[in-house]
């Protein structure tokens, strides 16, 4: 359901359908160790944190889960306020947060050493969240939703940043910023790429059909 590379690429992570995730080694293709397998519902998401010590998984089971990248473990319990389905999850380029969107249509902030909801729920978008990103900097949210909009987020405040973005007419699949920030870019599942500057929130002249 979802794959990720450690950020050394040595290392991919892998969610299934069955509530397994499995550690690969990239370069050989050997499965490191036993199969991660806390959750009780199908991986719907999975992350590394950007130094690779902790990687993140997100379930159908409506949890959040933090495991040791290295030894495998769990660490501390669930992460569980989301009412429905974790769909997507992410880290702050600074290690600190983790934020994850759900189809109860908010996403929530999480400090990710102790667990700890950081503030209340980004609300606003009118169906389920498919998609969140962290710009390179870590101070805007970006969320893509089933509902067809993109919104920014104000990470320290938690408050959106502008109206939503609306040029999309299907369900956001992916939303993803330029490594340098300056160009956010979603895309739709009928097929369409969109491109925004996250500072006039603004689309920009270029426009993509796959």
């Amino acid at each position: 359901m979802s794959v990720a590379f450690s950020p050394d690429s040595k290392v991919l992570a892998s969610g299934s359908c069955g509530a397994t995730v499995r550690l690969w080694d990239s370069q050989t293709g050997a499965l490191l160790g036993d199969p991660l397998t806390s959750h009780s519902g199908a991986i719907m998401s999975v992350v590394f944190l950007p130094d690779g010590r902790v990687l993140a998984t997100g379930s159908y089971d409506m949890t959040v889960r933090l495991w040791d990248a290295q030894t495998r473990a769990l660490l501390g319990d669930p992460l569980t306020c989301h009412s429905d389905t974790i769909l997507s999850v992410a880290f702050s380029p600074d290690n600190k947060i983790l934020a994850s969107a759900s189809g109860d249509m908010t996403v929530l902030l999480w400090d990710v050493w102790t667990g700890v909801l950081l503030g209340s729920p980004l609300a606003g978008h009118s169906d389920s969240i498919t998609s969140i990103v962290f710009s390179p900097d870590g101070k805007i949210l970006a969320s893509g939703s089933d509902d067809t909009t993109v919104r920014l987020w104000d990470v320290q405040n938690g408050v959106p940043l502008t109206d939503p973005l609306t040029s999309h007419e299907d369900s956001i699949t992916s939303v993803v910023f330029l490594p340098d920030g300056k160009i956010l870019a979603s895309v739709s599942i009928n097929g369409m790429a969109r491109f925004w500057d996250p500072v006039t929130y603004k689309m920009c002249p270029r426009m993509i059909t796959y």
